[in-house]
Formats: C-alpha cells, structure tokens, sequence
C-alpha cells in the first residue's frame, strides 16, 4: 500500500519548523502569508499570476518535460487554456480586435485557466513541499481572526463605511470593481440582519469558497496551536461569508471524507441510492419533491439573490443555444431585469454556462476533461488510505459544485495555492512511486532472479 508520508492532524511529530526552505517554497511561503499586503496594494488579480508565470519559467527545462513528464491534468488545463483562447480570438475577430476588449479577453485568460495550469506545473518543477503550503496557508488563515475582529470593530462602532481603492489599483487596466477594499456591511439572511464582508476577495461568495479549501489544506497543519488559529479563522470566515453553497459543501467534505476512512468508497454510489429510496419511502414524497422542498428553503435565504443568479444563468443558456459549438468567444452582451434598474453580463455566474456561453461544446469538452483529470489522480491513493489525499479528493467535489455559482476563471485568483497544494501532494505521490521502484530495481540486482532458478 502506497504510503504518503504528509503530516495528519493526529501526527504525534514536535518538530515544528519546516527546515531550509527552496527558493520556489520561500517565493509561495511569502507571498501566500503577505495576502492581506497585497490585498491592501491592490494588486493580487495581476500578482499572484505574476508569481506563477515567474515560476514557471525559471523552472522550465526541455529535459523535466522529457525525462519527467507532467501528469495528464496538467496537460489538461493547457488544453483548456489553449481552447479557450482559440475561441476568444474567433470571438475578438468579429469586433476587429478592439484594444480594450483584448487586453481583458488575455488578462482573463491568463488570470484563469493559465494560473491554473501554471500552479499545478510548478512543484514538478521546483522543489515544493506540501508541510511548506500547510504552513503558509494556516499563517494566513489565523490572519483572519485579526482582519474579522478589525472589520467587526469598525462597523460596530462606525457604522457601514464605504471602501476605497488602493493606490496600485489605479495602475490595473480593467473594472476596479474587484480590486477594492471593502469593509463589513449587515445583509439580511432569513430576513435577519446579520455582517457580512469580502475580506480578501472581490465577492462575499468567493470568500466562502477560500474559507472551505483553507480549512482542509489547514486540517493538516502538525502544529497544534496553529492548526487550532487557523481552523477557527476558517470558520469564522465561512460563516461570516454568507455563502449558503458554501455551508452545504462544508459538511459534505466531512461526509466523503467519512465514506474513504469508513471503506464504502467503492460501494458510495450504491448507498447513496439506497439512502435517498430509504428517505423518499420514509417521509412519502417523490424524489423530485425531496429534491425542491431543501431547495425552496435554501433559495428563501436570499430570494432576491438567488432570483437574480436564475435569471443571468438562464439568459446566459439562452445565448448559448445561438452559438452551440464554439460559443461567442467573449463576453459582449448583457442582461437587464428590473426596468433597467440592475444589468449584468451574461456568464457573470455558473462556470458551467459560462463555459459554454464562452467556449461551446468544444470548450466544454476540455474543461470537464480537466475537471475530471485533476479529481482522478487523487481517487486511488484516497482509497489506498492517504488521507491528505482524501481531503483534496473531497475537497475538489466541494469546489466543483461551488463552480455551479460562481465563474472559476474569476475566482481562482483567491485560492490559486490551492492547486499548488494539489499539485505539490501529487508531486510527493510521483516521488514516493520513484523511491519505490529504485528500491525493487535495487532487490533484484542484489537478487537477481536466475540465481534463485
């Protein structure tokens, strides 16, 4: 059985300290526990990218791609990446490749799909360690409790205040809209006035996805103290996010990661089935029914919201439809509902229909391959019992269907460390099959099978 040796939460291991770091690590070490600096600054859309991108190039070498080659979804996300691109220049092509519209067409790109794929490169590349993101990813995570307790004093004592744009925004070329810094506000939920804050992301949702992927990247963190800082930060920015998709998936982590430890993974989809027979017998409604009536409650939270995101991801559909096979290549329409009064552009929700709105079937067709690429590393060594890998097993399923309510390509800025992570536990699986067959070569050197005949 393939043992990855990733520190749990019940390591008894006291050495803390994470050693001499690579240059690779130091580079992601900081520049993941600087996040509320650059979050300050103004520059996280373009810098995290930057990071990536620089990476990226100081560790290309023909002979890593020939002699150590990549896993098949980091090829995957390139597929997309060029996929994409394919289809925006046939979009761009039709408005004459207007500067504007080009620039923010590229800079998407290589803020999305690009980052993604350049993140999941980087630790077979560089030497990375997983303990060395963990340690980050904590740092910054027990980071919230101060900015919560600070956004919290402010409202409570001041009142609402309005947010400012830093001063490196102004240099950003695009909608400075994400790039301000905005402090708590009370929003109604369940008609309940209660705060609610961005933190560090551009939208209160994406903020609920960060808080989910940190708590299980932190859930491994070996010093106990920290771990405790950090899982608690985790969670009081999950909750003071709002985000209803967010609390769903939260438990639903803990559920599969239940099904792996418990030995039903293999059988999961047959007791899923039974379970939901069991429970539509129980209480005497359809499937349909029990499907609707959580659903009604969960839209109820925030009618107008969820009303709104149904009638953008439904005129996004509709748009499709006009162009099934490539798509429309960039985002140059717009829905408007209220008599004008709100308008927003058409894929501003589902990464799914914005997929397709954008790319077609023949984007889509690379995107869930990358999707479904990326999950499949982790299914084996989850069974064979790693539990890190269980953990980013589960956690990717929480993160697919949070896709289903914001774009991906928008918020993977926020938790590009999170495919550093996944790539960097890959990058250990990779090495640990290497050590494994240098030993077996070795036993049957030393051993050689025609002299025992």
């Amino acid at each position: 059985m393939l043992n990855i040796t990733s520190s749990t939460p019940n390591s008894t291991k006291r050495d803390f300290k994470l050693g001499k770091l690579s240059f690779a690590e130091r580079v992601i070490y900081w520049t993941i526990v600087l996040t509320p600096l650059w979050w300050l600054l103004g520059i996280q859309t373009l810098f995290y990218p930057a990071v990536a991108a620089f990476l990226l190039v100081i560790g290309f070498e023909l002979d890593k791609i020939i002699k150590a080659s990549l896993p098949i979804c980091c090829w995957a996300w390139l597929l997309m990446t060029l996929a994409a691109l394919w289809t925006n220049i046939i979009g761009l092509d039709k408005l004459g490749f207007e500067i504007l519209k080009t620039l923010a067409t590229l800079v998407t790109l290589y803020k999305g799909y690009f980052l993604i794929f350049s993140c999941l490169t980087i630790p077979f590349w560089h030497h990375i360690r997983v303990r060395v993101i963990t340690r980050a990813v904590a740092w910054m995570a027990s980071g919230y409790l101060v900015t919560l307790a600070i956004q919290l004093l402010i409202l409570f004592a001041a009142g609402p205040q309005g947010g400012f744009l830093p001063p490196l925004a102004r240099l950003v070329p695009g909608n400075k809209l994400s790039l301000m810094v905005k402090f708590a506000t009370i929003q109604p939920f369940f008609g309940i006035p209660l705060p609610r804050t961005d933190l560090y992301t551009a939208d209160p949702p994406i903020l609920g996805v960060c808080a989910l992927l940190c708590f299980f990247i932190c859930w491994s963190e070996t010093n106990p103290r920290l771990r405790k800082f950090a899982l608690a930060g985790c969670l009081a920015t999950l909750i003071i996010s709002q985000s209803r998709l967010a609390w769903i998936c939260f438990p639903l982590v803990f559920v599969i990661i239940a099904v792996f430890r418990s030995g039903l993974a293999r059988q999961s989809w047959l007791w899923l089935a039974t379970f939901t027979s069991l429970i539509c017998a129980v209480v005497g409604m359809s499937l349909k029914d029990l499907i609707n009536k959580p659903l009604e409650t969960f839209n109820s939270a925030r009618a107008d919201s969820s009303k709104d995101r149904e009638y953008v991801v439904s005129a996004t559909i509709d748009a499709w439809r006009e162009s099934p096979w490539l798509g429309w290549g960039i985002v140059d329409k717009t829905v408007t509902w209220g008599n004008g009064a709100f308008e927003l552009p058409l894929g501003t929700f589902s990464t799914y229909a914005q997929v397709l709105y954008l790319h077609g079937i023949f984007g889509f067709i690379f995107f869930i391959s990358a999707l479904a690429s990326t999950l499949y590393y982790f299914w084996q060594p989850a069974l064979k019992g790693s539990k890190i890998c269980q953990q980013a097993f589960a956690s990717l399923v929480a993160l697919y269907i949070l896709c289903q309510a914001t774009n991906l390509s928008w918020m993977a800025i926020y938790f590009w460390f999170f495919f550093v992570w996944l790539s960097a536990i890959l990058a250990e699986i990779s090495q640990e099959h290497v050590h494994i067959s240098k030993w077996e070569d070795l036993s049957q050197i030393q051993n050689p099978s025609y002299l025992k005949n």
